[in-house]
C-alpha cells in the first residue's frame, strides 16, 4: 500500500530531526555546550513554533551531556569541584529562567539566542588572541633574561597557557554558574555557551578542561529546566524524542574528537562555528520578527 504524503512528510521530519540530534551531540561534547545552539534553529526550520523550539530541545540536553561527561571523566579532564560549583549555583536559576520564558515572545527569545551565540563565539576568538599575545611576550622576556632556557617565541602559546594559574574565587564561579543557568532555562540552551568562554577567559581554565567541566554543569542545569518546560507545555515530543535518540552517539563522537584536538584548534572551531550559526540564524529570526 503506497504511503500517503502526510506520513512521508512526518517520516522525513523525524529523520531530519534525528540527524540534527546526532550533530548536536557531536557539538555538545566537542564544544561543551548543550547542543541547543544547533537544535533550536533546526527544529524551527522543521516546523516547530518559537516556544516549542525553546522547550523541545531541552530533553536532549541531559542524555547528551551525560554521555559526553562520562567519556571526559575517563580521560581525567573533568574538574569536578569547578563543574559541581557551576552546576549547583546555576540549577535554581535555570528553573527561574524556564519560568520567565513563558512570559516573553518566543521570537524575541530566538533573537536573544542568536545574539548570545555571536557574543560567545567572538569572546572565545578574542580570548585566544589575547592569550597568545600574553604568552609570546612572557616567552620573549624570559629568553632575554635567560630565565627559561629553551623557551622561545616558537613555543606553542596554547600549551604554555595551560600552566597559567587558574582563578577559582567562589563568587566568580557562582556568578558564572548563576548567569549560565538562567540563560539555559530562559533560552532552552545548555548554558555552556556562556560557561566555556568564561572559563577559558576570566577563570583561565585550559580549553579542554573547560569543555569537559562545562558539560557536567550543563547536565545539572538541564534537570530543573526540563521539568519546568514540560510542565509549561513547551515540549513537542515529536521533535524531542528523535533529538534524544540522536544526541547520545553524537556526544561520543564529539568527545573523541575533543580529546585528540589541540587547544588552539578547539578555540578556532568553537568561535568560528558559533559565529556563523549566529549570523545565519539570527538574521532570519530578526527579519521574521521585524516583518
Amino acid at each position: 500500500m503506497p504511503m500517503d504524503s502526510t506520513t512521508a512528510a512526518e517520516i522525513a521530519v523525524w529523520s531530519a530531526t534525528l540527524a540534527v540530534g546526532f550533530c548536536a551531540g557531536v557539538l555538545s561534547a566537542l564544544l561543551g555546550v548543550g547542543g541547543a545552539v544547533v537544535t533550536t534553529p533546526a527544529v524551527r526550520v522543521l516546523g516547530a513554533t518559537p516556544i516549542e523550539a525553546v522547550g523541545s530541545t531541552v530533553p536532549a540536553i541531559l542524555p547528551g551531556a551525560i554521555s559526553g561527561s562520562i567519556r571526559y571523566a575517563r580521560e581525567g579532564l573533568v574538574d569536578w569541584s569547578l563543574a559541581l560549583g557551576l552546576g549547583c549555583s546555576g540549577a535554581v536559576f535555570a528553573l527561574g529562567g524556564a519560568l520567565v520564558s513563558s512570559l516573553v515572545d518566543g521570537r524575541v527569545l530566538m533573537v536573544l539566542t542568536a545574539a548570545l551565540m555571536l557574543w560567545s563565539g567572538l569572546s572565545v576568538l578574542r580570548g585566544r588572541d589575547r592569550r597568545r599575545a600574553e604568552v609570546v611576550a612572557v616567552a620573549e622576556r624570559d629568553v632575554r633574561s635567560a630565565a627559561t632556557p629553551g623557551v622561545g617565541v616558537g613555543a606553542d602559546p596554547e600549551v604554555l597557557c595551560d600552566d597559567r594559574p587558574e582563578r577559582r574565587s567562589a563568587w566568580l564561579v557562582g556568578l558564572v554558574g548563576a548567569g549560565s543557568g538562567f540563560v539555559a532555562g530562559l533560552l532552552g540552551v545548555g548554558g555552556g555557551i556562556i560557561m566555556v568562554p568564561a572559563m577559558a577567559g576570566p577563570l583561565r581554565i585550559p580549553m579542554k578542561k573547560a569543555v569537559a567541566s562545562s558539560l557536567v554543569a550543563v547536565a545539572i542545569f538541564s534537570v530543573p529546566a526540563l521539568g519546568a518546560h514540560v510542565a509549561l507545555g513547551h515540549v513537542n515530543w515529536a521533535f524531542a524524542l528523535p533529538l534524544m535518540l540522536g544526541v547520545v552517539p553524537g556526544a561520543q563522537v564529539g568527545a573523541r574528537l575533543t580529546i585528540g584536538a589541540s587547544e588552539l584548534a578547539l578555540r578556532r572551531l568553537f568561535g568560528a562555528l558559533i559565529i556563523v550559526l549566529a549570523l545565519v540564524y539570527g538574521g532570519s529570526e530578526l527579519a521574521a520578527l521585524l516583518g
